[in-house]
């Protein structure tokens, strides 16, 4: 495929907000998961919550399309000069040249759980009958309507692989011709249905999750608002690029992954092909690693295709499992990785898997990272793998 130039990144979950304060906590292996305080009954499990969501009001003009989750988008569009970024882009091609595409799991799920427990006479109550937020593509008609973005607007929800596939949806658009650039992205925030459906399943952990690790015992829960700027290569020489991208869809199990590890599998060879390159030439992978026993086990089976000098790591156990927001969020360390030169570490693992040992990065480590893959594989089989390089390396 035609390398896409990224032109600006942002991230806002529990290690803060901005890049910097995610490159800080990244070199310092200083995770952000705190006790649950959220759920409307006690819970016994950490959490990855966002600082200060509840205390960002949308903008007059935009309220009525106020929910936690757009209030989380509001809050990641501020950071990392996002916003005026945008409004250059726009200025650049045109509104309708500018396409949207978001990612999200839950979307603004959690208002509507509010509004079944205050049912008036059978009836939402009057603050919540707004039916624009009842909807898995509230947050991108919300961004829409934020930003003045004016093309192809789309949401992705497929679990956890959602704001990856964004990626692979922005290229396609710009390579046919519909789309000059693309804002991608995902925000989810915690809610009920996420931590009590995980608690159901037995896959929440009671303490930080602790990815590849022998002991493993659950995923820890988080949230966030992660967003990129796709262009053409040629509008910006020397940004960072996303030079492949693959996409399966196995459907093996509605919540397990393949024992073999075949969705996972198509997705990373898909994602090479596209880009161009083997295994070899992969310095860093952000692993979905999500501290569950089954998806650690077969994404580790992937680790034999790259060679050990490649390193690789999961970040879930800094930020929690942010669901839909899971594959922007990682895309942006990724390209953190990139730029300076850091190897995240797999935070809270201290009995590696053996199969694991070649691989895995223990501590944060310090190293030229020219290109770097990102896994994200979802429930019901929907499976993405992204590669992202310096400008001037790879395809």
């Amino acid at each position: 495929m035609e390398p896409l130039a990224i032109t600006a990144c942002s991230a806002t979950s529990a290690l803060g907000r901005g890049l910097a304060a995610h490159l800080e906590a990244l070199r310092d292996g200083r995770g952000g998961l705190r006790a649950n305080d959220f759920s409307s009954t006690p819970l016994d499990c950490l959490i990855g919550r966002v600082a200060g969501v509840e205390d960002t009001p949308l903008p007059a003009p935009l309220a009525h399309w106020d929910c936690r989750n757009n209030r989380l988008a509001w809050l990641g569009l501020q950071q990392d000069g996002l916003r005026d970024a945008i409004a250059r882009v726009v200025t650049r091609h045109g509104a309708s040249r500018v396409a949207l595409i978001m990612g999200t799991s839950t979307a603004s799920i959690g208002s509507t759980e509010d509004a079944y427990r205050r049912l008036d006479h059978g009836r939402f109550p009057e603050d919540l009958r707004r039916p624009e937020i009842h909807t898995p593509h509230s947050l991108t008609a919300f961004l829409a309507d934020a930003t003045g973005i004016g093309g192809p607007a789309l949401t992705i929800s497929t679990a956890c692989s959602s704001s990856a596939k964004v990626f692979a949806s922005a290229e396609r658009l710009l390579r046919m011709g519909l789309a000059d650039a693309a804002l991608v992205g995902g925000v989810d925030t915690l809610c009920d249905s996420v931590l009590f459906g995980f608690h159901s399943l037995e896959l929440v952990s009671r303490q930080v999750c602790r990815p590849f690790d022998t002991h493993r015992d659950g995923i820890s829960i988080g949230e966030a608002a992660a967003f990129a700027l796709l262009e053409r290569a040629d509008s910006a020489p020397e940004a960072p690029r996303l030079i492949g991208h693959g996409e399966s869809s196995d459907a093996h199990h509605m919540s397990t992954p393949h024992p073999e590890g075949r969705g996972a599998l198509a997705a990373l060879d898909d994602a090479l092909a596209r880009a161009g390159i083997d295994a070899g030439q992969v310095d860093y992978i952000n692993l979905h690693g999500t501290a569950t026993l089954k998806n650690d086990e077969v994404e580790a089976k992937l680790l034999p295709r790259f060679p050990a000098r490649t390193r690789a790591s999961s970040t879930k156990s800094f930020t929690g499992h942010t669901l839909g927001a899971a594959g922007a969020l990682e895309a942006a360390i990724a390209l953190l990785a990139i730029e300076h030169g850091v190897v995240p570490p797999n935070l809270g693992c201290s009995v590696p898997m053996p199969e694991t040992a070649n691989w895995l990065a223990l501590q944060p480590e310090m190293q030229r990272i020219d290109i770097a893959l990102s896994n994200s594989f979802g429930f019901g089989g929907n499976n993405a793998c992204l590669v992202f390089a310096r400008a001037g390396v790879g395809a």
